[in-house]
């Protein structure tokens, strides 16, 4: 190991699988490096598999420091959560005015704001990036979304911009506004690759358990969706999942895995925040308990005992097509909300988020790089004040075009006692969206009743009135 004169161009603080890989991708651009993790086994292990001069091992954070040029910059690829305070606490004292430290873990936001003031008081930039595309994507080229001290970006982008993954319109990573931008948009990502999964999952059980088809056949049919509309890098790894065989014996792996959905909490945390904002998002929503509902397969055993019912029928009359249309005018409703969401929550919180550079920034490196991203950028990029995705004309055509097999398929299923939660919760917002008027009214009148919370009238939209209902002559 060797450290010397302040010759690092950047140093990564924490050498798990992410942060190694990312470590790797920046020395492969011509960077020199400066390395540290907490576990000293850890970072020996990773000179001496990855050893080069240009990687500078640093056994202590104060050498880390002491080896980076001015103004420092430190990644930390460390556990979310208290982890992250604890390196900063070991961290602040040792630098000096103008310094940034970046973290490139999963943060939650409020965290990220939290420390961006932390650091401002004591005249240091704090960036949280967003960093998508799993240890593949960090070696590679991961899609990178840098939020926090807007000053940090002129230095942070000669840096960080030829590590980023490179899609037709450029390198994958944009500012994304200040404060806790960078790890929202994260976030919201992540809350719309929930929702993207459960889509897939849903139509591929509607595959093999409603239309009964062979493992070769729904596997040719991702293939083919592959190669259309719906291309994108989870359609295509479903492909390759779908009729892979169980290397412990016959028949399918995918059918030896135990039917239990695993979550970190991204998507909890995008559901938790759009219901605290009022701002619809019934895909995700869906997706997140859908998973939560998979970690119960004791209570789904004893329910199936308890509540007999017909066994469902096989689908019959479903087209190949109307699956394909209902899956992707759902994902056209999670991006809509997903979207929304971020237009929301950036204006409220004076982010400054371009939403067409967060289309753009997605179409590689990360989970949910698409062909479909193209047309979201097109579309904020055309309008940036358009309000909802599904508002624009081209988008609109392909759901309307789509609603007669979308509602196919939810009946289907439906009758086949197959759920889908999150192919019915994207018609349903979708139906709700486009009803003048609904069940509000009435709501309102049982709100009045009961807690004289007051509504307002038709006739008169300005004025609260509370009504004594009980006295109320009855036609």
């Amino acid at each position: 190991m060797t450290h010397g004169p302040a010759t690092a161009d950047l140093a990564v603080l924490g050498l798990g699988v992410m942060g190694a890989n990312l470590a790797r991708n920046l020395h492969s651009h011509d960077h020199t490096v400066a390395v540290h993790n907490r576990n000293p086994e850890v970072l020996e292990a990773f000179i001496d598999k990855h050893g080069d001069p240009r990687f500078i091992a640093c056994p202590t954070p104060a050498l880390l420091v002491a080896t980076l040029k001015r103004p420092r910059v430190i990644v930390l690829m460390v556990t979310a959560g208290r982890a992250v305070d604890a390196v900063l606490e070991g961290l602040i004292p040792l630098l000096e005015p103008g310094d940034i430290v970046v973290d490139g873990g999963n943060s939650h936001f409020p965290d990220t704001e939290r420390r961006v003031a932390q650091l401002a008081d004591r005249k240091l930039r704090f960036v949280g990036m967003g960093v998508s595309g799993g240890e593949e994507g960090a070696l590679l080229g991961p899609s990178m979304m840098p939020g926090g001290d807007a000053s940090a970006w002129e230095i942070l982008q000669p840096l960080l911009e030829p590590a980023a993954a490179v899609a037709d319109t450029g390198p994958c990573i944009a500012w994304c506004g200040s404060g806790g931008a960078g790890h929202f948009v994260k976030m919201v990502h992540n809350g719309i690759e929930y929702g993207d999964m459960q889509l897939i999952a849903e139509v591929w059980t509607l595959m093999v358990r409603g239309m009964e088809l062979a493992p070769a056949a729904v596997r040719g049919v991702f293939e083919q969706w592959n190669a259309g509309r719906l291309r994108s890098f989870l359609i295509e790894i479903t492909a390759g999942i779908v009729a892979a065989a169980d290397p412990a014996g016959g028949g399918l792996l995918v059918d030896q895995i135990l039917d239990v959905a695993g979550q970190k909490g991204t998507g909890r945390w995008t559901a938790i925040d759009a219901i605290e904002g009022g701002i619809p998002l019934s895909t995700v929503v869906a997706a997140v308990e859908a998973r939560a509902l998979s970690a119960l397969p004791e209570l789904r055993r004893r329910t199936a005992d308890a509540i007999t019912a017909p066994p469902g029928s096989r689908i019959t009359g479903l087209q190949l097509d109307d699956l394909e249309r209902a899956l992707y005018a759902s994902k056209i409703m999670s991006y809509t909300q997903g979207f929304a969401l971020l237009r929301a929550r950036s204006m409220e919180r004076g982010y400054g988020t371009d939403l067409a550079e967060v289309a753009r920034i997605w179409k590689a490196g990360c989970i949910i790089r698409a062909e479909f991203l193209d047309r979201v950028h097109d579309a904020f990029h055309t309008d940036p004040d358009l309000p909802l995705l599904t508002l624009d004309p081209g988008f609109a055509s392909e759901v309307s075009d789509a609603l007669s097999s979308w509602r196919r398929v939810t009946s289907a299923a439906i009758s086949a006692g197959i759920p889908i939660p999150a192919l019915s919760s994207s018609l349903a917002y979708l139906d709700t969206l486009r009803t003048a008027r609904g069940s509000a009214a009435l709501i309102q009148a049982q709100r009045d009743w009961f807690g004289a919370h007051t509504y307002r009238r038709v006739d008169d939209p300005q004025t609260p009135i509370h009504t004594d209902w009980g006295q109320l002559e009855q036609l």
